[in-house]
């Protein structure tokens, strides 16, 4: 066999599916956590300075981002060990499949380990789906309190008051009620919008947003992956097999 047909041979056995998604599961991840740790640090000090100036008002919130940060640190390191052995995976089926290296054999315990590879990235699938919906949620908040500024600055609006104009976080919950002063209003609204961290947050979440939907969109590569070299596997180990995919 010369060179040119064993590179031929080893480029056949590459997983390109299980590479485009571990590539894009590595960037969204990358993207998801990086962007959202830095987000959440400009959102508390937006709720210290303008909406919650008593600390001990939103003392739970300050904990429970603390503790969101140390989970982006876990999802960050299980993603990129969960990449590479799904990727490793991908090369041992693809090349069982395609019956590279000399005669097929496979066992029942590495039909059992291609099983549970789908099971779990079936779940971790669905559980990145709730994920991508929840980074949604800071994305319609501060586009709702964007979205106001610029109604303020329109020269169309016929503002008699601009103090009319105010954004309450105390309605979606992120702070209690008794929160002093709890809403922004007129110039400190306005204040609020021309801030570096104001926009440097909301683009940050848009980011992390969209980091969170290729991760599932990977997710989902990785399902039609792992479902079909575990479907071929699992057909070639009959006896009676007589035919291929």
């Amino acid at each position: 066999m010369g060179c040119f047909e064993c590179c031929i041979k080893c480029l056949g056995g590459v997983p390109y599916a299980s590479l485009v998604a571990t590539i894009l599961c590595f960037s969204g991840v990358a993207l998801f956590c990086g962007c959202g740790h830095v987000a959440l640090t400009g959102t508390v000090s937006l709720l210290e300075t303008y909406f919650s100036t008593v600390r001990t008002d939103h003392a739970m919130l300050t904990d429970v981002i603390q503790l969101m940060q140390y989970v982006i640190y876990g999802i960050a390191s299980f993603f990129f060990l969960y990449g590479i052995i799904l990727l490793a995976e991908g090369f041992y089926t693809t090349s069982a499949v395609k019956e590279l290296h000399s005669e097929f054999k496979t066992t029942i315990c590495g039909r059992c380990i291609s099983g549970m590879f789908v099971f779990l990235t079936y779940i971790l699938g669905v559980a990145w789906l709730g994920v991508f919906g929840f980074s949604a949620v800071p994305v319609f908040l501060f586009y709702n309190m964007w979205s106001t500024c610029n109604t303020m600055k329109s020269p169309m609006a016929n503002i008699t008051n601009i103090d009319s104009f105010c954004v309450d976080v105390r309605q979606y919950g992120i702070i209690p009620w008794n929160a002093t002063p709890g809403k922004a209003c007129g110039s400190t609204l306005s204040s609020i919008c021309a801030s570096n961290e104001f926009y440097l947050s909301y683009h940050l979440y848009i980011v992390a947003c969209a980091g969170a939907g290729a991760t599932v969109i990977a997710l989902l590569i990785y399902m039609m992956a792992t479902t079909y070299n575990f479907a071929v596997l699992k057909f070639k180990s009959r006896e009676d097999c007589c035919t291929k995919f």
